[in-house]
């Protein structure tokens, strides 16, 4: 966890399966290519109320932490996010109402207040209601307070691929790693 914790940068990378959505989590190395694997997530792609458990790698032994939604069907779904023991670490939503035009999502840690995320570009986000193109790009800058706290980038390519910034040192990078999937996992919803 202290390792995870001491990351600034981490590379979220969706593996192409069949039936499931799976996630691979690794810090960068400083030359921006991909480091130590920190967690493995399998999510099914039709699941009825989401739940998603992360884990050491993919063998599914260690789960590290994991999110569920409180409501089986809500458009704004709030999603708690807790550690392998169950503690509470935080939670997410997507803001609906503000979502129409431009997507928004809010993640609250305990102890530090809520960070708002918003696409960073209205034409894409646009382009993206009007024609589902899977491989378009987008990118989600949180702020708590007016200050940059982290950033998602999901870059160009046919497999899905994030790169997440994150600025304010005091966030649970085990939350923000549960945004980041999140995003590719629910944001068509």
């Amino acid at each position: 966890m202290n390792t995870l914790q001491a990351q600034t940068q981490l590379i979220v990378r969706q593996r192409i399966r069949m039936l499931v959505n799976q996630y691979e989590v690794r810090g960068a190395l400083p030359d921006g290519s991909e480091g130590d694997l920190y967690a493995f997530a399998q999510q099914k792609r039709v699941a009825f109320r989401e739940q998603v458990t992360l884990y050491t790698d993919d063998t599914k032994r260690e789960a590290v932490l994991g999110f569920k939604a409180r409501q089986v069907v809500d458009l704004g779904a709030t999603y708690d996010v807790v550690d392998a023991g169950g503690t509470p670490i935080g939670t997410f939503r997507k803001d609906f109402a503000k979502s129409l035009l431009r997507s928004t999502w809010h993640v609250e840690q305990p102890g530090l207040g809520v960070a708002t995320g918003t696409e960073r570009s209205l034409p894409i986000a646009i382009i993206r209601r009007l024609v589902e193109l899977a491989w378009l790009p987008y990118h989600f800058d949180f702020v708590i307070d007016g200050r940059p706290a982290f950033s998602v980038e999901k870059k160009w390519g046919l497999r899905d691929r994030y790169v997440v910034n994150v600025q304010d040192s005091r966030l649970d990078r085990r939350l923000v790693t549960a945004m980041a999937i999140g995003l590719d996992a629910l944001q068509e919803r």
